[in-house]
């Protein structure tokens, strides 16, 4: 008998296994929109100014500052198109914008300036840490 309860027993965590497997998890693309984060103390000199020109609506030294960010390659939490907007980070001995930006999204008020959700990329748009006040 008791090879019978060992046999169920096995049966048993076979079937809770194949369930684990089974359960939905995360998309890749979802895993990847989750970054990391940083500190606002520890960005660039540079990204500190931006954001706070950010934070208090400018005024933007780069024509392209304020424009919709996409988010295509979906490696930000998933908003509807308008959400995210663009800024420029500074690069210093860059002779155009560089690769630095700082991502707003408009947060329940649709207002970046106070939404406190910024991310951070150094590599354009490869990477973003989440910044932490």
């Amino acid at each position: 008998m008791s090879g019978l309860k060992s046999l169920r027993a096995l049966a048993a965590a076979c079937v809770a296994g194949i369930a684990l497997l089974a359960a939905p998890a995360l998309p890749a693309r979802e895993l990847a929109a989750q970054p990391g984060s940083i500190a606002e103390s520890a960005l660039p000199q540079e990204a500190r100014a931006t954001l706070t020109l950010i934070k208090q609506g400018g005024p933007f030294p780069y024509r392209r500052d304020g424009i919709v960010f996409g988010n295509r390659e979906r490696r930000l939490p998933i908003q509807p198109y308008g959400y995210y907007h663009e800024y420029t980070v500074r690069t210093p001995g860059a002779q155009d914008r560089g690769a630095r930006r700082i991502i707003a999204g408009e947060g329940p008020q649709r207002d970046v300036r106070s939404s406190g959700e910024y991310y951070y990329s150094p590599d354009h748009y490869r990477s973003f840490k989440r910044i932490r006040d």
